[in-house]
């Protein structure tokens, strides 16, 4: 299977996870002009676990390194499955509601505070199941410094979205739209953490017995998205935040060119994913996972400067948000040099 083999390369990889992770938003945004995002919702979970089964079969299949996809999900250990099916529930539950808030407040509002509170603790998670593994965790200083100005940076996002201006009904979608980021956000912070107890993270080309490869591990989380979609996502369908009860006959009306905008958001979210798995070994699991979830301030790029979702508010939002900016980009550099 393909293995990254430094450090600078897997820092690469974790800013093209910050990009994946900060873009896949676009896809229902795109959708939303013809489609609920609950129904968006399913194609884009289809998309990533093709996209999924394609890279196991792929690039976590071939080279003489580590175990090929199904040697390794063969001599998987019932605990090592059970914890990723549990991570892929957990993220489920948690993106689900991101989707509904980016579908009320906008992607430069839900991005910012749920992925954002998701990063903070998220780290703290990651950071303390490598520690127990003797992985790669970095300088703790730096790192806490610069979660710390990612957390300021959130802060500027939240009064930018209170100063927001529009009609009153706006506003009530946006406040709507808040709590369900920072919900999300909590949960979306336990994830991760569960996927990496499942793998050996200071030995991917032979891990242990019993522990799983990247490639096995996105397979088996994006099936337990999959299988915990028909609870989650029915039970959004049926009792929606907002708007009237969509069904299943609905999304088969639905034409070619809508379903496949959905499934190319899941490819693009299982991408940066699976980026994220590969590069913890050289990483480290808490810097890869922060530097993944720099995905606000791209998802704030794209919802500020391209979806003009803050047109119309006073200048003072804006400066707010320049210093978002500011304080994500000078945290993510904190981040990075921290495993250095």
């Amino acid at each position: 299977m393909y293995i990254v083999n430094s450090y600078g390369l897997a820092v690469f990889f974790c800013f093209v996870i910050m990009l994946c992770w900060g873009s896949w938003g676009n896809t229902q945004k795109l959708a939303a002009k013809s489609w609920r995002y609950e129904l968006f919702y399913w194609d884009y979970v289809v998309g990533m676990v093709l996209f999924s089964l394609l890279l196991a079969f792929t690039f976590g299949s071939i080279g003489s390194q580590g175990r090929p996809f199904i040697t390794d999900l063969g001599q998987a250990s019932a605990a090592s499955i059970g914890w990723i099916l549990l991570g892929g529930v957990i993220f489920n539950a948690s993106n689900i509601l991101l989707s509904a808030s980016i579908s009320l407040a906008g992607m430069s509002v839900a991005f910012p505070l749920g992925v954002g509170i998701a990063l903070v603790l998220g780290v703290l998670n990651n950071y303390r199941v490598a520690l127990s593994q003797g992985a790669s965790t970095g300088n703790v200083a730096l790192l806490a410094t610069g979660v710390a100005l990612v957390v300021i940076a959130i802060i500027c996002n939240s009064i930018a979205s209170n100063m927001k201006g529009g009609t009153e009904m706006d506003k009530a979608g946006q406040k709507k739209g808040i709590i369900l980021a920072i919900l999300a956000g909590v949960i979306m912070s336990f994830f991760s953490s569960f996927v990496m107890r499942a793998m050996d993270l200071t030995n991917f080309a032979a891990p242990a017995a019993g522990k799983v490869t990247p490639y096995t591990a996105i397979v088996i989380f994006t099936i337990g998205v999959l299988l915990s979609n028909f609870i989650f996502n029915t039970i959004a369908m049926k009792k929606p935040v907002s708007g009237e009860p969509v069904s299943y006959k609905e999304y088969f009306k639905g034409n070619a060119k809508t379903h496949l905008v959905g499934m190319l958001g899941g490819c693009i979210w299982c991408l940066g994913t699976a980026l994220s798995y590969i590069s913890a070994e050289k990483a480290g699991a808490a810097i890869s996972y922060a530097l993944g979830q720099g995905a606000p301030m791209i998802a704030a790029i794209w919802g500020v400067f391209v979806w003009k979702e803050f047109k119309g508010s006073p200048n003072k939002v804006y400066g707010l948000l320049g210093l978002m900016f500011l304080f994500f980009v000078a945290g993510l550099s904190l981040i990075v040099v921290a495993g250095l």
